[in-house]
């Protein structure tokens, strides 16, 4: 017998029952005695904000710099490019223009509870100061 034939390589397959569970912001890994583990990413980032309100924003903010990159020539030619109907791209762009306060507070999770993604994807004052008038009141 040679060397390679008695120490060929062996394969081990270890099975462990456990269910991952998926929330906004953390995963969940569930033992099958019903215990829930946190499992921490090194990388992960948490936020206290709705996540539909901060998924909008940083889609528009990543398409807007798709546009200001070049990646795209038009709003038009970039809706087609990602699937997406022209007139929800144009409005999702327009939390681009949002006031830096109000960013901050979404993404903080301070912002007034009545105010929701359709009501931010709603034509606004382009005067930062107005936007804030305007939404406060919501």
């Amino acid at each position: 017998m040679s060397a390679a034939e008695t120490s060929s390589p062996a394969s081990l397959t270890v099975w462990v029952p456990l269910t991952i569970r998926r929330r906004p912001g953390r995963k969940t890994i569930v033992t099958p005695n019903g215990v829930a583990l946190q499992a921490q990413a090194t990388a992960t980032t948490q936020t206290r904000g709705d996540p539909a309100l901060v998924k909008a924003l940083a889609r528009a903010f990543r398409y807007q710099r798709m546009l200001d990159e070049g990646r795209y020539a038009s709003i038009s030619e970039m809706a087609a490019g990602e699937k997406l109907d022209r007139g929800y791209m144009g409005r999702l762009l327009q939390l681009t223009l949002l006031a830096p306060e109000i960013v901050e507070k979404v993404l903080d999770g301070r912002q007034p509870d009545q105010l929701d993604l359709p009501r931010l994807m709603q034509a606004l004052p382009s005067a930062w100061s107005e936007q804030t008038d305007t939404l406060a009141t919501v």
